[in-house]
């Protein structure tokens, strides 16, 4: 979201802090966002947790913002309990399955309500997808950009199910002024900030993909992700994937509200680093870029061993990613990488690379993925006010002992 004096969050590194400290941080920035209710817990090991997500790296404490280290880009379907968490505002506080209620309403012939089991009722799809945060790689930007400062861990891939969006839409008989559907969720909005509230073009809702997401890697959602339903929008940024859904309502033209405009745009040209843009010279944002990201080694990492297995994922939104290259000498060189065999359409690629370091001494190695639209990742990522779809090409520094 765009950083204004509003929505100012609180950042912080992946650190290991005194569990006194620590309650002591997050009963303060509790008192001060009027949220006393617990959000936190410790694990055994005295490092910051959160229930089910243990190891996750905490980047907001006034709403649960949590992101994945890299170690995590291990595996083609990311476990729940690594799964990043980007909250814009309080999770329900109560959510009772049995008293929740879709209302669908709108530019539609038959407006109704469903419940839970009513939901269940329709037809279940699967689809696995890589949901990414549209600030992920902010921090890296330059110059900096407010918001959360989200570094390589703000996406996931998971195999979501539940009915097809466009099967719920055809039985509420979409009107031909329907142009947009709008997603509501029971997000608790803290003070005078707007609510959550984002739509999709009606082409896009009408995709045999879009669903009311119901399940998560084979189990129901939780309560991060959105229980008891979300909206999942395969290919395009997170943000389009409403969680906690309550209401989705058919427009006559895209939803005008804080989170679609000034929020989650883009500007029309690219622009100067630092350089102001109007609203009226922005879109809203849709797909994600084609990018990867090296999963190990770590960056600044000091290796005994010359013989090393790099790797790590790629994506690139609605299209296929056909390449990743691999540089060891910062660059100047490029050899392909070996890609996973398992995808999906809106899935990341697993890739490695082996390589055997020529001698001791310090190695920049470098990542970098080609999709099937041509796109590849460019050596800088272009620069906008609000650190969105950063994806330039990825590197990590070693040294070989």
């Amino acid at each position: 979201m765009r950083g204004s004096a509003s929505y100012t969050f609180c950042s912080f590194e992946y650190i290991m802090i005194s569990r006194h400290d620590f309650l002591a941080r997050i009963s303060a920035a509790m008192v001060a966002t009027n949220a006393v209710r617990p959000l936190l817990a410790w694990s055994s090991t005295e490092a910051v947790s959160v229930p089910g997500k243990d190891g996750m790296i905490l980047r907001s404490f006034r709403f649960l913002d949590l992101e994945m280290p890299t170690e995590y880009f291990n595996s083609w379907l990311t476990p729940v309990s690594h799964f990043f968490v980007r909250n814009h505002m309080h999770e329900p506080s109560t959510l009772d399955p049995m008293e929740w209620r879709l209302r669908i309403r709108g530019e539609v012939e038959r407006p109704f309500a469903l419940s839970l089991a009513e939901l269940r009722k329709f037809e279940s799809h699967n689809v696995t997808n890589t949901l990414e945060c549209a600030g992920n790689g902010r921090a890296f930007q330059k110059p900096h950009v407010p918001g959360v400062q989200w570094q390589r861990g703000a996406v996931g891939t998971a195999r979501f199910a539940g009915p097809r969006l466009r099967d719920v839409l055809m039985r509420a008989g979409v009107k031909e002024t329907g142009k947009h559907v709008m997603f509501r969720g029971l997000d608790e909005v803290p003070g005078k900030v707007p609510p959550f509230i984002r739509s999709i073009p009606i082409e896009k809702a009408m995709d045999e993909d879009t669903l009311i997401a119901t399940r998560m890697n084979e189990a129901a959602l939780t309560k991060d992700h959105g229980f008891p339903a979300r909206a999942l929008v395969p290919g395009w940024i997170g943000a389009a994937s409403c969680k906690w859904l309550t209401e989705i309502k058919v427009l006559g033209k895209e939803f005008e509200g804080n989170f679609m405009n000034p929020g989650y745009r883009l500007p029309n040209h690219p622009i100067e680093p630092g350089e102001a843009v109007k609203a009226e010279d922005t879109h809203s944002m849709t797909a994600l870029n084609v990018k990867s990201v090296i999963a190990t080694p770590s960056d600044a990492t000091t290796l005994k061993s010359h013989a090393l297995h790099i790797q790590g994922a790629a994506w690139a939104g609605e299209a296929n990613i056909v390449r990743v290259e691999v540089s060891t000498d910062s660059g100047a060189t490029w050899q392909p990488a070996q890609l996973g065999s398992e995808q999906s359409r809106f899935a990341w690629r697993l890739w490695s690379h082996q390589w055997k370091a020529p001698k001791a001494g310090d190695y920049v190695i470098m990542a970098r993925a080609t999709d099937s639209q041509g796109r590849t990742q460019p050596a800088t990522a272009a620069w906008n006010p609000s650190g969105y779809l950063y994806n330039a090409i990825d590197q990590v520094k070693v040294h070989v002992s």
